[in-house]
Formats: C-alpha cells, structure tokens, sequence
C-alpha cells in the first residue's frame, strides 16, 4: 500500500513509497540529512540518484563526504559505506537538473515523470531492492522555458506516489532562503511530510536529536538514571565541536539533579569545556530546580527559558 501521509518523519525511517519535503536555511543540516540518506540508500540495496542544481557530481560527493559521520546515520545494515566506491560502481548516481528535466530544451512535468519511472523500472530490472531520488528544487526558479509549471510536476509526481506502489522515495529540497513562505506552503502541500535529521538517541522516555542552528541538541522527555549515560555520551561525543553548543530543554518533562548537573557540565562530564553553553526553551518549572540547585547561574552557561 502506497505509504500514509505524515507530518515530520527522520530520514533513516523512510520507506519505498515516500515522498518528502526537505525545507531548510542550514547547510550542515542538509548535507547531514542527505548524507545519511545515500548511505542508508546504498547500504539496503537502493539505487541512488542527486539531482543537482548545477553541481558536477565531484562535488556532490566532496560535499556528501563532508557531512559529519556522527549526524549522517549508519548505513542500514550497520555496516560501512563508501561513497566514493558506489559512485564509481553505478550505484549512486549524480545528474543535474538541467541534463536531467531540460534535455528536450525545456521543462516539460508529463516527460520528466517518464523519465524517473524508466530509472525506477531500470534500475529493478538491474536487481537493486528499490531507488531513492534526492532533487534540488531551486531550478526551478531559475525561469528556464516550462519551470513554472513545476508545482504541477511536484502535484502529480506526489499523486503517484500517493496512488501507486512504487518502489521508490523521493526527497525535494527547497531552500528557505530561495522560496518564499507562499511558495514553500504550495510545495509542501504536494509532499506527504518534511523530512528531518536522524535521532542520536530515542528510547521512548527520551529523544535526542541534532539540532543545528546553533548547533546543539533537543531533548525530549525524561532525564533520570536510566537516560543519563545516553545523555553523557552524545554530550562526549559532540565535544569537538568549537564555539556555542546549544541545548535545547523545551522538551523535558523530568529532570533529576544528577542530569541537571550533567546538562550545565556541574559534574565535568559534559559541560562547556571552552565553548559557551545555552541551554534554550528551559520551562519554567526545570528552570526553578536549576535555581534550587545553584545552577542557574553556572560559569559559561546562558539559559533562556521558556516563552510557553
């Protein structure tokens, strides 16, 4: 059955059958959520096609391998993936949007759906498990003959995909700083959801996830001795960034003073360590136990509570 429309969905639980918006204004972001996705895509057997704006597929991959391995994902085995070999083997593919949608002179929405469904039905007949599709969209603003009638493309590109059980995903990338709020409310009306960055960390009494402007995590849930060590060990291992690390608490139900400690670096497990530490959307009640606890005022750390 063709995949159920969703509102947010990371990208390492993305199915064949999906057909997700990437909306951002951070580089490291995308490149991060699009890293794991040809990763993950490699790993299981897909068959991986960028569509560029322009970019040589060199620097696809000089771009991809830059994205941070700790925010890319492990591929979907566990295992290793390289990149740079798959893309000499055929299996990740870089085109750009030009060479792929404008072969005939302009854009034509009927052709370049033909187009994607002979690579979706080539790439099956040449044994891979299933395609995954990441586009550019900034092309389209580019006022090349038939772009504007991209929106009917991404209107019936998602129709497929909501009507057929295709054996494919597919990730449009829309540039916050390119589209305006208009625009972007038009496109993502024609996806099933956004698409986000992978978890470090989701038990079901708390997720940690990347956040990256500024970068930082967002915690969810509870933080108590059964949650503390993996709290610790995404704070280990995000030490190396440099500058302002941001902790977004805004999510928190429960804190105890082991993991309040452990959030403002009281205890010397995760603390600043000579970058500053903003502990942001602090709610009200976890800022009073801050106070209670004499951390509220903690050298390096800025707290900005809550404005809910």
């Amino acid at each position: 059955m063709p995949a159920a429309r969703t509102r947010v969905k990371p990208v390492g639980a993305m199915e064949l059958g999906d057909h997700l918006a990437l909306v951002f204004d951070n580089e490291e972001e995308r490149r991060s959520i699009m890293a794991g996705y040809a990763r993950d895509g490699v790993g299981a057997g897909h068959k991986v096609i960028y569509i560029s704006d322009g970019v040589s597929a060199p620097e696809v991959l000089d771009w991809l391998l830059a994205a941070r391995a700790e925010i890319a994902g492990p591929a979907a085995d566990g295992a290793p993936v390289d990149l740079a070999e798959a893309m000499e083997s055929g299996h990740f593919v870089v085109r750009t949007a030009e060479e792929t949608f404008l072969a005939s002179g302009r854009f034509d929405p009927g052709a370049s759906l033909q187009l994607m469904a002979t690579e979706i039905d080539l790439a099956l007949v040449q044994g891979y498990t299933g395609v995954r599709i990441a586009g550019e969209a900034r092309f389209s603003l580019r006022r090349w003959p038939g772009t504007e009638q991209f929106g009917d493309f991404e209107r019936m590109l998602d129709e497929i995909f909501m009507t057929t059980d295709l054996q494919a995903m597919a990730i449009c990338q829309f540039d916050r700083r390119w589209f305006d709020e208009v625009r972007l409310a038009e496109v993502e009306a024609s996806h099933m959801g956004r698409v986000r960055a992978d978890d470090y960390y989701d038990d079901g009494s708390l997720r940690i996830t990347p956040i990256f402007s500024p970068p930082g995590v967002a915690l969810a849930g509870v933080v108590d001795a059964a949650t503390r060590p993996a709290v610790a060990a995404v704070l280990e291992s995000i030490k190396t960034r440099t500058g302002l690390l941001c902790l977004d608490l805004g999510g928190l139900t429960a804190c105890d003073p082991a993991g309040l400690r452990l959030l403002t670096g009281a205890d010397g497990a995760g603390g600043p360590g000579g970058r500053g530490l903003l502990l942001r959307s602090v709610p009200d009640a976890l800022h009073t136990r801050l106070h209670a606890e004499g951390l509220d005022d903690a050298p390096g750390v800025a707290i900005e509570r809550s404005s809910g």
